[in-house]
């Protein structure tokens, strides 16, 4: 293993995040260090990053839900931010969508593993799930807000408040922006931009939060 893919150790906020689930949120940073190359999940130089980028980032969204709330992430990939809300939130339940064959597959084996009872996986496209009965959807490098919010508001159509979080960078107030009119006519609020685990973190993580309107 070079440096560039050495796996970072584990920061000390993981146990405050995850707490008494801290040992699902080691074993499946371990199977995402130990698989990410084979299943195309993450290349290797986010390994160094893999805790504070990757997996404390999806765990702070959990923040952002409430017990008994049912949440897709779509395109999850890896099952981020997907895997870390759950194993921080375990008392909502999680669908991870993802597309492709193989990372569906690594998915489904990581859910079991870890012994995650409040996640199932779907392998499908985000337009192709039909469903409306999900109170949050969730995504991470899918794409911008404009059309992401198309794929997603689908899935949370039919009552006041459900909600789409989704991860983003310093681009954030500009795919806001461009989403604007698409926003208004999906019947969204106006969006809000939070920065989870400031002087926590040791990353923080930016999330776009819009709701449907009432």
């Amino acid at each position: 293993m070079n440096e560039s893919s050495q796996v970072e150790l584990e920061p000390a906020f993981a146990k405050e995040l995850f707490g008494s689930n801290i040992s699902q949120a080691r074993a499946y940073t371990a199977l995402l260090a130990k698989d990410s190359e084979t299943f195309g999940l993450l290349g290797p130089r986010e390994l160094p990053q893999l805790w504070s980028r990757h997996v404390i980032s999806g765990g702070l969204l959990a923040d952002l839900v409430e017990p008994g709330q049912k949440i897709v992430d779509v395109g999850s990939g890896a099952g981020l931010p997907g895997i870390p809300m759950a194993i921080a939130a375990p008392d909502s339940h999680f669908t991870l969508v993802e597309p492709m064959e193989r990372r569906a597959n690594w998915l489904s084996a990581a859910v079991v593993e870890l012994g995650l009872e409040n996640v199932s996986v779907l392998r499908a496209r985000a337009e192709d799930v039909h469903r409306t009965d999900f109170d949050v959807a969730t995504a991470r490098a899918v794409a911008a807000l404009d059309k992401l919010i198309r794929l997603l508001s689908p899935l949370i159509r039919g009552s006041s408040g459900k909600t789409v979080l989704a991860l983003k960078g310093s681009k954030a107030p500009e795919e806001i922006i461009a989403a604007t009119e698409r926003l208004e006519l999906l019947g969204f609020d106006t969006p809000e931009i939070l920065t989870l685990g400031l002087n926590k973190a040791p990353e923080t993580a930016t999330v776009v939060r819009i709701r449907l309107k009432a």
